[in-house]
């Protein structure tokens, strides 16, 4: 005679998903597993001076990387932002030198004008993305060129430089001992952080990168999200190419190159996903945080630059590839 059912269903137990956890936790592990090995390698790798250089080198590239994460979330990507921040950069600085230089608030105009003209481009390549149709990789990729080779035009390739100490404070001053670059990153990291996770507009972000037919059906309007991204990392591009200039006490005409390799490396690396909607500003800044300590790192064991070229970009196709399979795995599900 059989036993009358419960009608309770029995609970699974699931084991231990090392994948998900990966996903969760596998950045920061393999941040702090460098940290624990370089500094085995090297006692004055956790020196105050070295933790000093390796926060305000990151504070440069991460500043565009919280704003690259809003256009990846979206499924975009942003090729220009090298070239854009030293076309910002050299466009305040030129300015202030027919200016004369010789007046206070100099950094108030350099930076102005960085801003507009990285918020100005930024809007340009949105509205040709959304307008006309073109991919973003060809429409920053053509900007890449066209923005590089303003660059040179503006100043016949050379460079800029006799800034006065107040323009230079913002890339070599301190504030309550901490770097001005550094507390910059961290306002604009903290700002693009409550815009994601707490805002209305962070929420369509993640719609129209997830699914922008969808996200036009419930009445969000695609086109402004996507130019709005292309305007907030162009902003910080050229906010990030004022910040440079003032720490190297010169704009010039190569500042940026590579950029674009180390911004899109913290954003992936970080977590965001090349489909778009998933990811967010946290994850950058532990993937910005992991770019620079691992090129400090192999600078102190005296790896040339151009492995350390070669091994950023084996990490960016490893956590791509592991992206993948990770979308792949969730929509077996």
């Amino acid at each position: 005679m059989s036993q009358p059912s419960s009608g309770a269903t029995p609970r699974t137990r699931r084991g231990f998903d090392a994948v998900r956890f990966l996903e969760k936790y596998g950045t920061l592990l393999f941040l702090l597993a460098l940290v624990a090995i370089f500094t085995l390698l090297n006692e004055r790798f956790l020196s105050s001076r070295n933790v000093t250089n390796i926060l305000t080198e990151v504070s440069i590239f991460g500043i565009i990387a919280v704003g690259m994460t809003y256009v990846i979330l979206t499924s975009g990507v942003d090729l220009a932002v090298g070239s854009l921040l030293a076309f910002a950069s050299m466009c305040g600085a030129w300015t202030v030198h027919q200016m004369g230089g010789d007046f206070n608030l100099t950094w108030l105009v350099a930076i102005s004008i960085a801003c507009v003209v990285g918020t100005a481009v930024g809007y340009l390549h949105g509205k040709a993305i959304t307008l006309l149709n073109v991919p973003p990789f060809i429409v920053t990729l053509g900007g890449m060129t066209i923005w590089r080779g303003a660059t040179l035009i503006l100043n016949e390739g050379g460079p800029i430089s006799g800034f006065d100490e107040g323009y230079r404070w913002w890339g070599r001053g301190t504030l309550l001992g901490i770097p001005v670059p550094v507390l910059v990153f961290a306002l604009v990291a903290l700002a693009g952080y409550v815009l994601q996770r707490y805002t209305r507009y962070g929420r369509q972000v993640y719609a129209v990168g997830g699914n922008p037919e969808a996200a036009r059906l419930t009445g969000i309007d695609v086109k402004r999200v996507l130019v709005s991204v292309y305007v907030m990392v162009g902003f910080l591009a050229g906010l990030s190419g004022f910040l440079l200039s003032a720490r190297l006490g010169s704009s010039e005409a190569v500042a940026g190159v590579t950029y674009e390799l180390r911004v899109i490396a913290s954003v992936v690396i970080g977590g965001t996903s090349l489909f778009g909607g998933l990811g967010g500003v946290g994850g950058t800044i532990i993937g910005a945080l992991l770019i620079g300590v691992l090129s400090n790192g192999l600078v102190m064991m005296n790896v040339s630059p151009y492995y350390q070229q070669v091994i950023i970009g084996a990490i960016i196709i490893l956590a791509v590839a592991f992206d993948t399979y990770a979308k792949t795995r969730r929509g077996r599900r």
